[in-house]
């Protein structure tokens, strides 16, 4: 069979007054980029796991919502989305099962949401889709498939039987960043969080020695690759971090991941993570005000017993070369119209050398979807095109709706300003020591 794999990325927006400023602002036009430039990792796994025989093909859409012609000569199409461009994917599996082209749809989305999907595709996969990926393309070729295949409640993938990622069918896309996972999951489970509360699996390392197998692998066919490691939060278990730098260091490239501002707190992964050319971790500070961060994780309130020491670790991971993208959400509960000016006057202060700001977003299958539909506060229930993390769908407890757009606006227009990013970076150079320059 000839098999199609179709990815929908890219950031999506819909209030007018914001898409606006993305068009001339360096902050938020380079955060795009980097996500357009991105492939699928999820289906890069799938393609691995095909059986021998298939003709396989990767895709993205063109532009937003439109399908390359090449689809519709495949017997099955697999597509992996999001919320934010579910829609998208609907009308395009619409169109291709109307040609007769067999439509098998996955992801987080899709599990949470199986009878709307079941609407649009031939198969809907529930769960970690390698657990069943490889059954699937046996029944369709076989012509007996079923519509459901649930593996919600399966044990979690073993990520240490993982194959490397078919990288090779992206040779000829002008990709600036690869993705290669060593971790799955987050153990903090913060209420908002889309991508670990929905699969309900433990937090899961890969032995390093395989992921140094498929970072080697890019390295002989692309040059001088970035790697972006698909991690939740890669640097949980300091100790085993070590290891992956210690792995890294001889390979002399490029890289960026997700972790937690404990980084800060363990001056030897520090030290080795430059040595092994870490160029930024992202972390999620969310709010500059402590309590706003009190109970946003169902466990272990992590992130509420480190804010006092937010500038300090951020500075202290800076000073080692390596800088920080500082996450911000606004209209926690907790949150005015008085924190669009403390987050620029934090971010200000910390000398974060970027940031990302983004709209509290209500995913569905969260804890905090669950509790704002119970309290009547989601706007437009449904409206998944909405969970874009910068348009607002619910009610905040603290300001109007009105309040947050317009204080998203500022804000943005104030931290990727050239003057608000300069401010910021003045001083980053002068501070990293001569070690790590």
């Amino acid at each position: 069979m000839k098999i199609g794999l179709l990815a929908l990325s890219g950031l999506r927006a819909h209030d007018p007054e914001l898409l606006a400023l993305g068009m001339t602002l360096p902050g938020v036009i380079e955060r795009g980029k980097v996500l357009k430039a991105l492939p699928s990792l999820g289906l890069l796994y799938l393609a691995a796991l095909t059986p021998e025989g298939h003709d396989i093909r990767y895709f993205e859409t063109e532009g937003e919502g439109w399908e390359p012609d090449e689809l519709y000569s495949c017997d099955l199409v697999a597509i992996n989305t999001f919320s934010a461009q579910v829609f998208e994917a609907y009308a395009i599996a619409d169109r291709l099962r109307a040609a007769g082209v067999v439509v098998a749809m996955g992801g987080l989305h899709v599990t949470v949401e199986p009878h709307e999907a079941l609407a649009h595709a031939d198969i809907v996969v529930l769960g970690e889709g390698e657990k069943c990926w490889a059954n699937v393309v046996q029944a369709v070729q076989a012509g007996n498939f079923q519509p459901v295949w649930d593996f919600r409640s399966a044990p979690p993938v073993d990520v240490s039987e993982l194959p490397i990622p078919r990288y090779d069918l992206l040779q000829n896309r002008p990709y600036t960043r690869y993705p290669v996972q060593t971790t799955r999951g987050c153990p903090w489970r913060c209420e908002f969080c889309a991508s670990n509360v929905m699969f309900n699996h433990p937090y899961r390392k890969r032995p390093v020695q395989q992921v140094m197998r498929d970072i080697d692998f890019i390295c002989s066919t692309h040059k001088r690759p970035f790697i972006e490691f698909a991690d939740d939060n890669t640097f949980v278990d300091h100790d085993w971090g070590k290891d992956l730098c210690r792995a890294l260091i001889p390979r002399r490239i490029k890289w960026f991941t997700e972790t937690d501002i404990s980084l800060a707190q363990n001056s030897e992964l520090l030290q080795l993570m430059r040595r092994a050319r870490c160029q930024q971790v992202l972390i999620g500070l969310e709010s500059p005000e402590k309590e706003s961060l009190n109970g946003i994780e169902c466990r272990a309130n992590f992130k509420h017993r480190q804010e006092q020491d937010y500038i300090t670790a951020i500075r202290t991971i800076q000073e080692h070369g390596i800088t920080v993208n500082g996450c911000f959400i606004l209209g926690l509960d907790n949150h005015d119209e008085t924190i669009f000016e403390q987050v620029y006057e934090f971010a200000t202060r910390a000398e974060l050398w970027e940031v990302q700001i983004t709209v509290l977003t209500p995913f569905p299958g969260t804890p905090l979807y669950a509790r704002f539909s119970q309290a009547g506060r989601i706007l437009q229930p449904g409206r998944w095109d909405l969970c874009t993390l910068f348009d607002v769908n619910f009610q905040p407890a603290k300001m109007s709706v009105d309040q947050l757009r317009s204080g998203m606006r500022w804000l943005a227009a104030k931290l990727y300003s050239a003057e608000g990013i300069a401010n910021r970076r003045r001083t980053f150079f002068e501070n990293v020591p001569i070690a790590f320059k």
